[in-house]
């Protein structure tokens, strides 16, 4: 199994994916490693996501993770349904303490000081800044860089390719979540292609 930090470096961005359609699940993650975008965040915001992530699990060349793990329930879930990393839009000792437990790479979302202190008294070092432009964009990271120098980040939240590269510049920012790799509406493998291929060469 990789660790949580060589799936971060694996690619600049983690496509964020909300999928309402179990027929789209593979041709979507076919078009996204093909662009270079390998690490598929699928969010448990759907009734299908979990379907999905078993289907994604079927391309060769992806690894396909759960988001908005928000509970041991949804983790045990997304586990059984074979997700090879857990992300969490917070972090409450019980999910990090299951998380731990079940040796599963885990970024728990993160937006301040004490937050990023629970995660270091379990143990861990890989975290989600999240919401990331509404908890005050870059400037708001990079102060919490300074007192905590071994956590490394992934900033989630209003990332566009318009910003990507200011958050990347952060030495601890190993890779961004964005959403706008697969747009809204009719699925277009060609379209997610082409925004996959354009986020892997930022940074």
């Amino acid at each position: 199994m990789r660790d949580i930090e060589t799936i971060m470096r694996t690619a600049p961005v983690i496509p964020v994916l909300v999928v309402h359609d179990v027929a789209t699940a593979i041709p979507m993650a076919e078009a996204l490693v093909a662009g270079g975008l390998p690490v598929l965040e699928v969010t448990l915001r759907t009734d299908c996501a979990l379907e999905v992530i078993r289907e994604m699990r079927q391309v060769d060349g992806a690894i396909v993770g759960a988001g908005t793990v928000s509970s041991t329930a949804d983790l045990d879930k997304a586990l059984d349904a074979g997700s090879e990393f857990i992300v969490s839009p917070g972090l409450t000792d019980t999910l990090g303490q299951a998380a731990i437990a079940n040796d599963v790479p885990f970024l728990p979302g993160i937006a301040n000081a004490g937050d990023i202190m629970r995660g270091m008294e379990l143990g861990l070092a890989h975290f989600k800044f999240f919401p990331a432009m509404a908890n005050g964009g870059v400037p708001a990271l990079k102060a919490l860089t300074g007192p905590f120098g071994n956590a490394r980040f992934c900033p989630t939240g209003g990332i566009k390719p318009d910003n990507a590269q200011d958050w990347l510049a952060l030495d601890q920012v190993l890779c961004v979540g964005g959403s706008w790799i697969v747009p809204g509406g009719a699925f277009d493998a060609s379209v997610v292609q082409a925004n996959a291929e354009a986020a892997a060469k930022i940074g």
